[in-house]
């Protein structure tokens, strides 16, 4: 236990806090002098009308601070460079989509055909660095083994990239909820990182979860701040990249089971709408709304989601260091 990088990682956490709340009031003037407002969709709970005007791409600050913090591990490593660089180009993505909205004045950004472009071309990048670099060869048939092994690292590395970063970015519809599951999801792959031989994904993850927590000093309800999809997308993408390159994407769908309960929710009721032609399953999706509207107030949802986010964290450590003693 002493070769894992606690320290490192608890410190990382720190700042990506400190610089996190140091850094979002600077950014809120910032915004509220340039009017980048949140345009609010017409189709969502009437009551989330009132957020309209509330500065949005706070996504910018966190994934900074989280992105700096991560820098507490000062040794070389490739895999740290390669994390950093697939949020900087989830945060991109997600900044172009804002920038869309806010400067326009509508809730519609990049068309969804562009997004998973983007998303899918940045899962066969990070598939591509997999396959250099954790090559698995063929018992059999060498050759013929490393490509089809190739071939499932790059589709793996494509479905969990863009599955997860829309996942994330579904789940971004209240005050905190997408900033206090990611926080959670992060903390455990940081610890998942660290008792599997990569310390320093475990020092970025943390980091990078120590400025969600601080981000939700602003983000809490009522929000002062929203992440914008370029926070969102952005922790997605880091959700995704330590999900592969710690070889523990498996664990995802439980770790991050909240996620895939509210990408599920969309997809059923949109398939199940036009299977129908017109009835649903939930009163409204992403899952969020549909307790929403059922009569909880959204900081109940809220909580209660972050609740069952750390039961699933706990349960996902637990597989993955072997199960109860």
């Amino acid at each position: 236990m002493t070769d894992l990088p606690w320290r490192e990682a608890a410190c990382a956490g720190l700042l990506g806090i400190g610089l996190s709340v140091a850094g979002m009031p600077v950014y809120l003037g910032w915004a509220r002098n340039h009017g980048w407002g949140q345009v609010i969709r017409a189709e969502g709970p009437r009551e989330h009308q009132l957020k309209a005007g509330t500065p949005t791409m706070g996504g910018v600050v966190l994934l900074a601070a989280g992105l700096l913090a991560g820098l507490w591990w000062s040794e070389p490593s490739w895999d740290l460079l390669v994390f950093r660089l697939v949020v900087l180009v989830g945060a991109a993505l997600g900044m172009v989509d804002d920038l869309n909205k806010v400067l326009k004045r509508r809730n519609l950004g990049l068309r969804a055909r562009d997004k998973l472009l983007a998303q899918g071309l940045l899962g066969l990048a990070l598939g591509g660095w997999l396959v250099a670099t954790r090559p698995e060869p063929g018992i059999v048939f060498p050759v013929l083994g490393f490509v089809a092994g190739a071939w499932l690292v790059w589709l793996a590395a494509l479905g969990v990239t863009c599955a997860t970063m829309n996942a994330v970015n579904l789940t971004d519809g209240l005050d905190g909820l997408a900033g206090g599951t990611s926080a959670i999801a992060l903390l455990a792959f940081g610890a998942v990182a660290a008792t599997s031989g990569h310390p320093d994904l475990a020092v970025g993850a943390v980091g990078m979860a120590g400025a969600s927590l601080g981000f939700l000093w602003f983000n809490c309800f009522p929000a002062r701040v929203f992440m914008g999809d370029t926070g969102s997308l952005g922790l997605g993408a880091a959700l995704a990249a330590l999900a592969l390159l710690t070889g523990s994407e498996f664990l995802l769908v439980l770790i991050g089971g909240v996620f895939v309960a509210e990408a599920a929710s969309v997809i059923l009721q949109v398939a199940w709408f036009k299977a129908t032609k017109g009835r649903r399953i939930f009163r409204m999706s992403p899952l969020h709304h549909h307790f929403e509207l059922g009569g909880l107030h959204e900081v109940q949802v809220t909580l209660r989601f972050i609740l069952i986010g750390v039961v699933l964290a706990v349960a996902g450590l637990l597989v993955h260091l072997g199960g109860v003693p």
